[in-house]
């Protein structure tokens, strides 16, 4: 097989190639490099025969050529602006990206489709997620794929734009799109800005992480590599015009989450000296929940690694790589993040 990942240098996107690559899935990958400003391969992606990486912005028109010239099987669309708070400081990029992005690859694989260029078993997979369902109350069923979408931040707003214009295509032109919406993400290469990743630097470096509100707002948290085996799973068995949805099963508040980091990294500290409650963000969701029966039944999928496994390959990813997450921290766009913020 021979696929097109597009935002293949972000967090999910870099631990979906791993997982590909062990497959023997042929990998091309672009990326805009807008969150990490340098590739964070490593020697052995770098080094596969079947993988390839190139600059670019899935905005380009010139893909055009590009994916005419090497006739992927599939393209799997990672490509996104994804930082809720920074969609509320600002949406225009996340409109451009999300939306407008999105738009310029599905025309594209539709107009070749319709010239013949690409193979009729040709898949495009758009990667969305659970909050474009909007929030959930403590009583409430988790979400199913039929759920009515009910964004509550500009973020989620431009996801779910993008899902229904994925949809529309599918109906209207009989594009052959596949929608995964999945939960709470953590593990190795996630950007320091996202809660797990942020509380470990913290702790570590002994400061006080943010909390919004009380902290009692609840996730389900999913390990990423059984997020990327899901994909992998809906590339392979998945029915054109399908979403599906991929929860961890793992409903915490973010306060548990946090207090649960700190116990692992400093076990003898009270994790309370560690927290600092914050003005709670407009548009925040109060509970996210997702029911993967759907994924389960027709993909055989179900998240293998539970939140304490997952959590110590993650603490421990982090300690082993010290530079790259340094290098993040350290980086101008961080920096100017955090103050404008926090």
């Amino acid at each position: 097989m021979n696929i097109l990942v597009t935002g293949g240098n972000g967090f999910i996107g870099l631990n979906f190639i791993r997982i590909a690559l062990e497959k023997d899935i042929r990998v091309t990958c672009i990326d805009n490099l807008c969150y990490v400003q340098d590739w964070s391969f490593d020697k052995q992606i770098l080094s596969d025969k079947n993988f390839i990486y190139f600059e670019d912005d899935i905005r380009n028109t010139g893909l055009y050529d590009f994916i005419k010239k090497n006739q992927f099987d599939a393209i799997v669309n990672f490509a996104a602006d994804t930082h809720v708070d920074k969609s509320i400081h600002s949406d225009i990029g996340f409109i451009s990206t999300n939306v407008s992005g999105t738009h310029n690859l599905i025309s594209i694989c539709r107009n070749l489709l319709e010239e013949g260029a690409l193979s009729k078993k040709f898949r495009f997979i758009q990667i969305s997620t659970d909050e474009v369902y909007g929030s959930l109350n403590a009583s409430d069923e988790p979400f199913t794929e039929s759920s009515k979408l009910d964004p509550s931040n500009p973020y989620s707003a431009t996801k779910a734009a993008a899902d229904v214009l994925c949809l529309s295509y599918w109906k209207t032109y009989g594009f052959p799109v596949i929608i995964t919406r999945c939960s709470n993400n953590y593990g190795p290469y996630q950007y320091p800005e996202k809660l797990i990743p942020l509380t470990i630097s913290k702790i570590t470096s002994s400061k006080k992480i943010p909390i919004y509100g009380d902290g009692t707002q609840i996730r389900d948290w999913i390990y990423v590599t059984d997020h990327c085996h899901g994909v992998l799973a809906v590339l392979q068995k998945g029915k054109i015009g399908s979403v599906y949805n991929f929860g961890g099963h793992c409903e915490l508040t973010n306060i548990h989450c946090v207090k649960r980091i700190a116990k692992e990294i400093k076990p003898h500290d009270d994790p309370s000296r560690y927290v600092s409650f914050v003005k709670i963000r407009p548009g925040h969701d109060k509970r996210y929940a997702i029911n993967s029966k759907k994924s389960l039944n027709e993909l055989g999928w179900a998240p293998s690694i539970s939140f304490d496994d997952g959590l110590r390959k993650t603490i421990d990813w982090y300690r082993e790589n010290v530079d790259w997450i340094d290098k993040q921290l350290n980086s101008k766009s961080y920096i100017e993040w955090t103050e404008k913020h926090y």
